[in-house]
């Protein structure tokens, strides 16, 4: 994903932290004290929103661990077969982990940490050969073909650094956004992503990255480096996994990221999981994700871009805020965790506003579900979004117009139960469309 042309110096991936939604962002200032019976509820709605908080970072947990085991059989074996096993478990890996999105925005735990497990867009040429067509330099960042898998020593602010060894502590601590600079994504889903897909080189065409399993091949070797592109991809998985383990022990009984909430006052526990349905539907998912490359119609704007697998993402995020707002999630094994939720305390207050807003969280899910249809009918996301593709774009455009709907019902629900101000995150696509072009 060439960095060089992205619009994310204009709208950065972290978006205006107190960025409001127009003038819908305007919420009841008033402090209300909720009465004691209501202030052990929304104790016990906290403790099933980190409940399932849990559950979905152990099930997230579980897939990574199910995509090393997937890795490793890659590299021992290289073949057209373990590489689409490898690709297979990858993308079950995302669905459990976007489920886990909508904790990111409210809770500082998350918000820190994220960025090492699903940061995006890379600039890929920083880890390992890219087409002539994605060019040698950007003004931007000087490690933008660095391909350090090449390269056993590379310089980072005009020093030089040894590369000799791939291990997931340099991955960790010296690539990753190397120079201060964001795009040099050296770790997480995308990394891992364009190691098993390599570059999708077909636009807004059919087809996704076409690496081939030779590139993992010791002894029938292409691309070059097959021994180093093992051992990047290896550190990268394992990485990922206890980047996982690391976020689910903070959801545990006496994780840092449970006590925040349990142990603080209600309603600011309360504001949280509304701050991160309303940030997530719309600045992020409805702004910076969607609504930014349908402007464009460029496909290096697609969530999960070397493996076409983007519809699933933003299904996900979906069903994601959705699951915050019932308090129900079903894990893996089939068993359901659920509780106490904030559309419980939302109908007590106001069931017509309740109602709205569980009927547009379902419209939303409907929405997606339709551009997961078109995607296995065979028209890829990036193909969606393609200039001239009217049918494309109308669907994509009809999610981001619930998402955006679905906001609006989110200011309702925090105005229901007077909860503090809480201003979601911002996209310059939605509130400010003419600087995306600048």
């Amino acid at each position: 994903m060439k960095a060089i042309i992205s619009p994310r110096l204009i709208t950065p991936r972290w978006g205006s932290r107190l960025a409001a939604i127009g003038a819908t962002a305007a919420l009841t200032a008033a402090v209300f004290v909720l009465p004691a019976k209501a202030e052990t509820d929304a104790k016990a709605v906290i403790k099933t929103y980190a409940d399932i908080a849990l559950a979905k970072y152990e099930d997230s947990l579980t897939t990574a661990q199910a995509l090393d085991k997937a890795v490793d059989a890659l590299i021992a074996k290289p073949s057209a077969e373990t590489l689409d096993a490898a690709r297979d478990a990858w993308k079950a890996a995302r669905i459990p982990y976007q489920q886990t999105e909508v904790y990111r925005f409210g809770n500082k735990i998350v918000d820190d940490w994220e960025g090492k497990v699903n940061s995006w867009p890379l600039d890929e040429g920083l880890i390992d050969y890219v087409a002539k067509s994605y060019g040698t330099e950007s003004d931007e960042n000087s490690l933008y073909t660095a391909n350090v898998i090449a390269n056993k020593e590379i310089e980072i602010n005009g020093e030089k650094v040894d590369a000799s060894k791939l291990t997931p502590e340099f991955l960790s601590g010296t690539l990753q956004e190397a120079g201060g600079v964001e795009a040099n994504v050296a770790t997480g889903y995308h990394a891992i992503e364009f190691l098993l897909w390599g570059q999708d080189l077909h636009g807004t065409g059919p087809g996704a990255g076409e690496r081939p399993y030779t590139d993992y091949d010791l002894k029938n070797c292409t691309g070059g480096n097959c021994d180093r592109r093992a051992e990047y991809l290896k550190s990268a998985s394992d990485l990922l996994v206890s980047d996982l383990r690391e976020m689910v022990d903070n959801w545990k009984d006496d994780g840092a990221a449970r006590k925040n909430l349990t142990d603080g006052e209600p309603n600011a526990g309360i504001s949280t999981i509304f701050t991160g349905m309303g940030s997530l539907s719309y600045g992020e998912l409805a702004g910076e994700r969607m609504k930014l490359g349908l402007l464009l119609h460029d496909p290096e704007e697609e969530h999960d871009c070397f493996s076409d697998n983007t519809y699933n993402s933003h299904l996900y995020d979906a069903v994601g805020i959705r699951a915050a707002y019932q308090a129900s999630y079903t894990r893996l094994d089939g068993t359901v965790v659920s509780g106490p939720s904030v559309s419980d305390m939302v109908k007590a207050a106001d069931p017509a506003i309740a109602k709205q807003l569980s009927d547009k969280l379902d419209v939303t899910v409907a929405k997606m579900e339709a551009i997961k249809a078109r995607a296995l009918a065979g028209e890829a996301y990036d193909q969606h979004i393609a200039e001239g593709n009217t049918e494309g774009n109308a669907t994509v455009q009809a999610a981001i117009d619930a998402l955006i709907d679905q906001t609006k019902s989110i200011e309702r629900a925090v105005g229901s139960l007077k909860l503090n101000v809480i201003a979601f995150e911002g996209s310059d696509s939605l509130d400010a469309p003419d600087k995306v072009f600048k």
